[in-house]
């Protein structure tokens, strides 16, 4: 499947306004392409421009991190990335100290980015995503009202259960309160495909 053009011209933006794409412009191709085999399978699924969008921006930012790690510009430290070219405070002064000039004409300053931790875009996916699984959710346990889907999903995940304790509260056995949990997921999941 190829890419239309409004889809095309969405990445793009995307991957523009991606601040970690400022200085590693000479990498856009391979942002681009890297963006684009992620995101095929999304766009064929996503009708909604929004969520899409959203989507879109997720993958473009993996996609942009992994080109990063691969070409060498970035490393994983305990903080987060970090660029291959920082360097520290203590070596410049070393530098400063052997060196006579201006140590710091080609330094090249970097802040620490603001950690966010849910986007709107972010808020936005999670609603939808969690309104898909309560409507597959409901979907299901009408088709079998017999194995009590929901039920279970509302002990296992509302109120935190067990296994053991759901088994004790239905009356049923462990290993089928375990084998139902787990034809549910396998159900929702279907639903996303």
């Amino acid at each position: 499947m190829e890419f239309t053009q409004d889809k095309i011209d969405l990445i793009e933006r995307i991957i523009k306004n991606d601040r970690k794409f400022a200085n590693n412009e000479d990498l856009y191709d391979d942002f681009f392409n890297e963006t684009c085999k992620r995101s095929l399978n999304i766009v064929k699924t996503i009708t909604s421009d929004a969520t899409l969008e959203a989507y879109l921006k997720k993958i473009a930012n993996t996609s942009i991190l992994n080109v990063l790690k691969d070409s060498g510009r970035l490393r994983r430290t305990k903080e987060g990335f970090t660029p291959t070219k920082e360097v520290s405070i203590d070596q410049l002064q070393n530098e400063h100290n052997s060196n006579t000039g201006n140590i710091y004409a080609n330094t090249k300053i970097m802040y620490e980015p603001v950690n966010i931790k849910e986007t709107p875009e972010d808020i936005l996916l999670k609603k939808e995503i969690l309104q898909h699984v309560l409507t597959s959710l409901e979907k299901i346990n009408n088709d079998n009202p017999d194995k009590k889907y929901l039920q279970i999903f509302k002990l296992r995940y509302d109120n935190g259960m067990t296994q053991k304790e759901i088994a004790a509260e239905m009356d049923l056995s462990q290993s089928e309160v375990s084998k139902r949990l787990f034809k549910l997921m396998e159900k929702i999941k279907q639903t996303f495909n």
